[in-house]
């Protein structure tokens, strides 16, 4: 019993929320949390039952000291009205002597109801807080599969950021190859020699093989031609 209203104190005190954000897995805390306010609610059950049968029994005890009571103040009224004053004495002090069990009838019946109304309180909020946990258990996992699946969201995202890295390092190395090609084919345009160019003439004239004897033939050429 002690062990049920313990826990029970912690329920009426605490707040479900809070206690699924210490949690690590609130979907299996959640499942768990459930199972044992109803076997706890199963036990409080019994335990008010029990209680409110001793509010009961101390009730019972209580109208029966009361109703003997006004039955002997009864038959001392009917020994009076005979004239057995002698008979009235008797029930008067019979009455009396149940006045004062009257008294611990009424102590024993307070308390044991005070009892019974703080069992009824604490089952009636278990049974409660079981109804609003059933109602938003569904809710809850639904939340709990989302951030999952956000996270798994988040790390495909990372590797996928990641492997843009490598795409953007992989640009930018092809980039920088053709940018080298291109610096070197103008690197060659510019020292390929221009045909126009003193440098180009001279090399036209330096392949020619000077001889004498041609020398000789082009002069005879010439003077033939300016008959």
């Amino acid at each position: 019993m002690a062990g049920i209203l313990k826990r029970f104190k912690d329920i009426m005190s605490s707040n479900i929320n809070a206690l699924l954000d210490k949690a690590e897995d609130p979907e299996k805390m959640i499942d768990q949390y459930l199972r044992n306010l109803n076997d706890d609610l199963g036990k409080v059950k019994a335990e008010t039952a029990s209680v409110m049968a001793e509010e009961t029994r101390t009730k019972r005890q209580l109208d029966e000291c009361e109703a003997e009571i006004n039955k002997m103040q009864s038959y001392a009224e009917k020994a009076v009205l005979a004239g057995n004053d002698a008979d009235a004495k008797q029930f008067l002090a019979k009455k009396q002597e149940l006045a004062k069990n009257l008294e611990v009838y009424q102590s024993v019946y307070n308390q044991a109801k005070t009892n019974a109304d703080q069992m009824r309180q604490m089952h009636d909020k278990l049974v409660k807080d079981i109804a609003a946990l059933n109602g938003r258990r569904d809710a809850i996992k639904a939340k709990v599969k989302m951030a999952k699946t956000q996270s798994t969201i988040n790390k495909i995202g990372s590797s996928v950021s990641g492997a843009q890295g490598n795409i953007d390092t992989f640009n930018k190395m092809e980039e920088k190859a053709n940018r080298m090609l291109d610096e070197a084919n103008a690197m060659a345009e510019l020292n390929a020699p221009k045909e126009d160019s003193v440098e180009s003439l001279a090399a036209k004239y330096d392949s020619v093989v000077e001889s004498p004897a041609v020398d000789d033939e082009l002069a005879a050429l010439k003077a033939k031609l300016n008959k």
